[in-house]
Parts: C-alpha cells; structure tokens; sequence
C-alpha cells in the first residue's frame, strides 16, 4: 500500500481525490500491459492481442452491432475496428451478417466460439481478482464493489455532460 501524498498546493483537489488518481493510474497501467493481456489470453487459451480482445469482450457485452456503432462504443475510429474484426473473423471468433433492419448494412457478432472464448478470459480474470482480494472480508469487498460501481457511473455521467468534444 502506498502512503497518501497530499494534493499539490493551490490545485483545489482533495487528498483523497488525488490519492484516487494515483491508485486509478496505478491499476489502469497494470490492466493495459501486454504482458497482463499475454498472461490471460494464454491461460484462457485465446491468442489475440490486446485491441482484438477489447473487441471481442464489448461484443460479449453488447451483442451483435454494425461496425461504425462499434467504433463509437470503443471510441475508436472505424479503421481500427475493422482490422480486430477482422482477426477475429479469421480466428473463428467473429462473423458478420445482414442486418435485419437494413439488408444493406452489416453486423458483427460472435460465433458460438467467440462467445466462449470471451466467457474464458472473463473467467481467467476474475479468478485472478478473485485470487487477489481473498484476504479482504466479504462485507468490505461488497462494501468496495458497491462504491467502484458507483464512482464509474459518476464518471460515466460526467463525461456525458462534457459533451463529445471533451472526449
């Protein structure tokens, strides 16, 4: 654990948030490292790379959409999309098909396989939170879940405000 630094003088931040950004940087560079992505996929017997697996898992989550509504859930540009699709297409993970609404349209959804890969590295990742806050109690890792949650559909609800300009 690290020792809480006060906020920079002047800068109108509390303590607590800036200790906040500290631990959310902290976590955020560990969840991001290709080394992390290697170890998961790996273990979940799924060989895609870290950008093909953001993919495949806001499928997972989405269900199946067109490529341009895709790109905006990520925040990435189409061009990007299209090249993850595209690997896992070619790993059997992914599969486009007419749209219902629009035949001149297309969607990306997972195959059967791409649902369970998806379901495995999920697994892989929550064993290992899992495996890492087992010392905590049940009420404080409740307790804990109950306010990340709530910190990140603040922060979502922020963001809305801001507009898109500010993304």
């Amino acid at each position: 654990m690290t020792e809480t630094q006060p906020a920079p003088a002047g800068s109108g931040v509390s303590a607590d948030v800036a200790e906040l950004d500290r631990a959310l940087t902290r976590i955020a560079y560990l969840l991001t490292r290709n080394r992390r992505n290697g170890l998961t996929t790996t273990a979940a017997g799924v060989p895609l790379d870290r950008a093909a697996v953001t993919v495949l898992l806001e499928l997972a989550d989405s269900g199946a959409m067109r490529p341009g509504e895709l790109a905006a859930q990520l925040e990435v540009e189409a061009p990007h999309v299209t090249r993850q699709v595209q690997r896992l297409e070619k790993a059997g993970y992914a599969a486009r098909g007419a749209d219902p609404d629009d035949r001149r349209a297309q969607l990306i959804q997972l195959t059967p396989s791409g649902t369970a890969a998806a379901g495995r590295i999920r697994e892989v990742g929550r064993s290992g939170m899992q495996a890492a806050l087992a010392h905590w109690s049940p009420d404080t890792l409740h307790q804990f879940a109950t306010l990340f949650n709530r910190m990140v559909d603040d922060f979502l609800a922020y963001d809305a405000e801001q507009g898109p300009e500010a993304r």
